[in-house]
């Protein structure tokens, strides 16, 4: 079916905005235009305005904008060629024609659409009638009220082979067969496919009934029975529920994912509208999508024994390759042996609440399950953990968010493998002696002379992004302190696009090989393009700093290299620390405002203190090598 431009355009000129969102969106007039509270967002003072002479809708609090066809798809979570038709039907449109196939598809699909409704309504009509009195004492003994139960169209289907069968007999054996209603064994009669169950009608995003769950009453196996694959029914890509948790989910901008019909069923009578499920299966990748359209980050709530832990994970890493930037996932853990159901039947609606407002990020739940997959007690397990997680951040399609979960793992992996840095501890300028006089093992010692003209340079203009040069020339001579100061250097934001991707392949490499020697390092980074820039941050004397010397000692460069890194780091918070304090303090004047803006202005003295220590000790160490030759 092909819809031209001119055909949308007539659709949305026929179909008169306000009543269409005044079904479900209670509107007040506003001169030419109607307006009411967002049910995109919560608030208070109505934000969002509707125009039937223009022909759309918009939110001046969080921009939601479209027209008839929008709000369809946007409010109601249709596809379009669904809201497209039924929009058609209310403004009466005919579709253009189908080509004779799809026609025969569409009739036969109305055939199955219209058997599924009338199975939903005999097996309601069982539950509330005298062969439905075991079920409703099942419902009572759950909590669900009667109206939850007209609400999601419970039923009851009897322990008959025959008693459906019988009641449909218009459509006849063989539609119902392919609506999953009768089961077919071989050239056997065809029977009925649920008996002694209590019915949950599963329904499209257009809220038509298209497959049953059957949960058991009393005994047997297996406790749920779901209907098979039918010409309506993908299980694969639908959600249970997914009719009334679109609007809900956008008013209260959120997505909660559970395990099953019930769980479904008892938040939303709890108040919990915005949740759906999966049919039985585990979560793919087709359910996913249809999460984030009406969720950027779902919560996944999964019950808290082994194997609600286990199908969390499953989600976690089928999610990974369609993650994006604002796109993930979130889980909600709950406490050992219940699920959903039992939480707000047994703690109220508040305990299950205040599990949504502290959910676990994808990235966090992956981390923990990678940390206790095996022991980690040698270097061969620590190495597989460090390649299980760098296979699973390849995974990634988005090299943006690949980059930032390499990144983001590389950091946990130091943090929790690397010995702890100490504390910094000031340390005085180095104080030269004239040669054989110092002891073997003597430490410098501190001395107050002349501050030198590198340490008044950055006294008076501060710390400025020539500090990244010199640390990236000592980490090329001394590539062992990659390694050691990983977590920081990580932090670094550099705003020169290719000393950045030197410092990335710089990292990458040292957790690859964490041997790395400086010719080493050197030609690999030369293999990849680097080489112009390795060799100029070599040949330059930055800074007079020592790491960046052939002449240093080693020891004594290693060290500066480990103070000028903390400093580096440190610097870019302390200034935005300091810069919003100012503003805060010249707007609002406080004694509170005042100490927290002089505690950050020490903290900045004593950065610009650290690093003219730094300087001075190394101008001094060369002048006195230059006396001395």
């Amino acid at each position: 079916m092909t819809l031209s431009p001119q055909f949308l355009d007539e659709l949305r000129s026929r179909t008169l905005l306000s009543t269409l969102i005044g079904r479900t969106t209670k509107l007040q007039k506003a001169g030419r235009e109607w307006r009411a509270c967002c049910p995109f967002h919560n608030e208070k003072t109505p934000s969002f305005y509707v125009n039937d002479d223009k022909g759309f809708y918009h939110c001046f609090g969080c921009s939601a904008h479209g027209d008839a066809i929008r709000w369809m798809t946007d409010q109601r979570g249709l596809p379009f060629m669904d809201a497209v038709k039924e929009l058609a039907q209310a403004a009466g449109m005919e579709l253009p024609a189908m080509d004779p196939r799809a026609a025969e598809k569409a009739e036969a699909a109305k055939g199955l659409h219209e058997a599924c409704a009338d199975a939903a309504t005999w097996f309601t009509d069982q539950l509330n009638g005298l062969t439905g009195a075991t079920a409703r004492d099942v419902l009572v003994k759950r909590g669900i009220k009667p109206e939850t139960a007209r609400a999601f169209g419970l039923g009851f289907a009897p322990d008959s082979r025959s008693g459906l069968k019988t009641a449909l007999k218009d459509y006849g054996d063989p539609l119902l067969v392919e609506a999953g209603l009768l089961i077919q064994v071989e050239e056997k009669a065809p029977y009925d496919r649920f008996r002694g169950r209590l019915m949950i009608p599963i329904r499209d995003p257009r809220g038509r009934t298209v497959a049953f769950g059957g949960r058991i009453i009393g005994d047997g196996e297996p406790k749920y029975l779901n209907s098979p694959e039918t010409p309506l029914f993908d299980k694969g890509r639908m959600l249970f529920n997914l009719d009334k948790a679109a609007p809900a989910s956008r008013k209260a901008g959120r997505l909660i994912v559970v395990e099953g019909y019930m769980d479904v069923i008892a938040l939303a009578q709890a108040g919990f509208g915005e949740v759906v499920a999966p049919n039985g299966t585990a979560v793919t990748e087709a359910q996913l999508e249809r999460m984030w359209r009406l969720s950027d980050v779902p919560i996944l709530c999964l019950d808290g024994d082994s194997a609600g832990q286990k199908a969390a994970i499953r989600a976690a890493h089928r999610a990974m390759p369609l993650l994006a930037p604002g796109r993930s996932l979130a889980f909600v853990t709950l406490p050992q042996g219940q699920d959903p159901d039992d939480l707000v039947r047994q703690k109220g609606p508040a305990a299950f609440e205040a599990l949504l407002k502290e959910p676990e990020p994808l990235v966090d739940r992956l981390w923990a399950s990678e940390l206790a997959a095996e022991p980690l007690d040698t270097p061969e397990q620590k190495a597989g953990l460090k390649a299980r997680l760098a296979d699973l951040a390849k995974t990634i399609a988005d090299s943006n968010v690949a980059h930032e979960y390499q990144a983001e793992f590389r950091r946990r992996f130091d943090e929790t493998f690397r010995p702890q840095r100490k504390a910094f501890e000031p340390r005085a300028p180095f104080v030269p002696q004239a040669r054989g006089s110092r002891k073997a093992g003597q430490q410098w010692k501190p001395a107050h002379g002349p501050v030198g003209q590198g340490a008044k340079n950055i006294q008076a203009h501060g710390i400025d992004s020539t500090l990244t040069l010199p640390v990236l020339a000592g980490l090329l001579r001394y590539p062992s302190e990659i390694v050691r100061h990983i977590g920081e250097l990580s932090k670094l934001r550099i705003t020169d696009e290719r000393h950045a991707n030197l410092l990335d392949s710089m990292l990458d490499l040292a957790m690859d090989e964490q041997a790395l020697d400086s010719e080493r390092l050197l030609t690999i980074l030369a293999a990849s393009g680097f080489d112009i820039i390795t060799q100029g941050l070599l040949r330059a004397d930055k800074m007079m700093c020592s790491f960046t010397r052939r002449d240093a000692d080693p020891i004594r460069a290693r060290e500066d290299l480990d103070e000028a890194i903390a400093v580096l780091v440190a610097w870019p918070e302390v200034e935005a620390a300091l810069s919003e304090a100012t503003d805060t303090m010249k707007a609002s004047f406080s004694e509170e405002s005042y100490e927290r803006q002089q505690s950050l202005v020490n903290e900045e003295q004593a950065l610009r203190a650290r690093l003219a220590n730094l300087v001075q000790s190394n101008e001094d160490a060369r002048a006195f090598s230059t006396e001395g030759s």
